[in-house]
């Protein structure tokens, strides 16, 4: 598990300095340079984007669980709920060309990075303000499995990915709007 976790680690990394990148391009889009491809690339492989980081994090998140052994808690459930619709959705979408799809996997990204968020901040034990109850059935939403880079964590993992689907969901959805 260690050498997955590292090499997710740093994808994970990867995946927040792009977050940035893409809304730094916002502020410059109306230039000739670097901004406006960025966008106009977001815009052109988003469905494809959000369907493979989707797909990722359905198949790591089953990989984690079934072979791995690490039991998701209830907070971990809720965020599957809102990511596994977007393979399904975005698969679809990307076989059908149909665009339509930005503005629901926007809502479900957003959804979920605010669980995904919440369980991090629990995590880092800074919030403990809503009950994740733990007992004899469930696991522990606070229960930190690793830390790589003394910050990433499994549901900083998953915020990470809410935060590319629904970033580049918003983002193409945004250029589709103000073209």
């Amino acid at each position: 598990m260690n050498s997955l976790t590292t090499i997710l680690s740093i994808f994970t990394v990867l995946g927040q300095i792009g977050i940035i990148v893409g809304i730094i391009s916002l502020f410059f889009k109306n230039s000739a340079g670097w901004p406006n491809l960025l966008l106009r690339l977001t815009d052109e492989y988003a469905l494809l984007i959000i369907f493979i980081v989707s797909l990722t994090g359905l198949l790591l998140s089953l990989y984690y669980s079934d072979f791995i052994g690490l039991l998701p808690c209830t907070l971990c459930w809720w965020q599957r709920i809102f990511l596994y619709p977007q393979v399904i959705l975005s698969g679809v979408a990307l076989w059908r060309n149909d665009r339509s799809i930005l503005l629901y996997s926007l809502w479900l990204s957003a959804i979920g990075a605010i669980i995904a968020g919440y369980q991090s901040l629990l995590q880092y034990g800074l919030t403990s303000s809503l009950p994740c109850a733990a007992g004899a059935t469930a696991v522990s939403c606070s229960k930190v499995y690793f830390m790589e880079f003394g910050y990433i964590t499994l549901p900083l993992m998953a915020f990470t990915a809410f935060l590319i689907t629904g970033t580049t969901a918003g983002l193409a959805y945004y250029r589709r709007k103000t073209k």
